[in-house]
């Protein structure tokens, strides 16, 4: 007998895929802002705060992913290869967002 997929993994695998895809463009668009803008991108503007809302929005878009993931990890009688790779590819984006905040504070 064949199991079926985890609803929740699936759905952690996606979510997890698609902000870290978010997230690297708006990565992309900051930089292209910063290094576009004379003396650099002005904090208070419109565009740093869109920037920056963007980026906690898509947090919270993998918080939610690495929950689900979660959550399908723990389903008894289902496949869980998606739950892991959302689990997985979500706590990378967190580390991995988290790393690039703190270096990018430490170097300014």
């Amino acid at each position: 007998m064949q199991l079926k997929h985890s609803g929740p993994g699936i759905a952690s695998f996606v979510t997890s895929i698609l902000s870290g895809i978010a997230l690297f463009i708006t990565f992309i668009v900051a930089g292209t802002l910063e290094t576009t803008t004379p003396g650099g991108m002005d904090e208070n503007s419109m565009e740093a705060v869109l920037v920056g809302l963007m980026i906690i929005f898509m947090m919270l878009v993998c918080l939610v992913s690495l929950g689900l993931g979660i959550g399908g990890l723990v389903q008894k009688e289902r496949q869980k290869i998606f739950a892991i790779l959302g689990t997985i590819f979500s706590s990378l984006i967190i580390l991995g967002t988290v790393g690039l905040m703190i270096l990018g504070i430490s170097m300014s």
